[in-house]
């Protein structure tokens, strides 16, 4: 009989995808799961790294937090999702790039560098991309 993982509260991708979305902080991104105390903890100390989120959602991510804090026994003392992390004075965390891709959106891909052809390539599931030139990915992608 194999051994269930319950001291080490890891989630391998077989138990997170058969999750639900509410039992996420950030549901439609699926990020920082709420199981247990050492995911709450862990969802707490990461909050201001989850990227692509509004600040709509981060507010029902810090109330799904707390709510899940008071489930397992964390000691939540911040009143407000802005006193979690530590965002720099001229930028949110909710305010980066998701990926270099959107970060360039507006410029032309000839401009940018193969990785980031490559990173946008994978995002579309293009097939063969890993043997692609960084001209051949501009065609594949289209010019702008």
């Amino acid at each position: 009989m194999a051994a269930r993982r319950q001291s080490t509260h890891e989630l391998d991708a077989a138990d997170r995808n058969a999750m639900p979305d509410r039992a996420f902080a950030f549901p439609r991104l699926r990020k920082e799961p709420l199981n247990d105390a050492t995911h709450v903890r862990n969802a707490i100390a990461r909050f201001d790294q989850v990227r692509d989120a509004t600040d709509a959602e981060r507010e029902e991510a810090f109330r799904r937090i707390k709510r899940a804090a008071k489930r397992y026994g964390v000691d939540v003392t911040e009143r407000r999702w802005q006193e979690l992390g530590k965002p720099t004075a001229t930028m949110k965390s909710s305010d980066k790039p998701r990926t270099p891709a959107m970060a360039r959106r507006n410029q032309p891909r000839d401009e940018w560098s193969r990785d980031e052809l490559y990173a946008e390539a994978k995002r579309r599931n293009i097939r063969g991309r890993s043997t692609m030139t960084k001209a051949e990915l501009v065609n594949v992608l289209g010019g702008r």
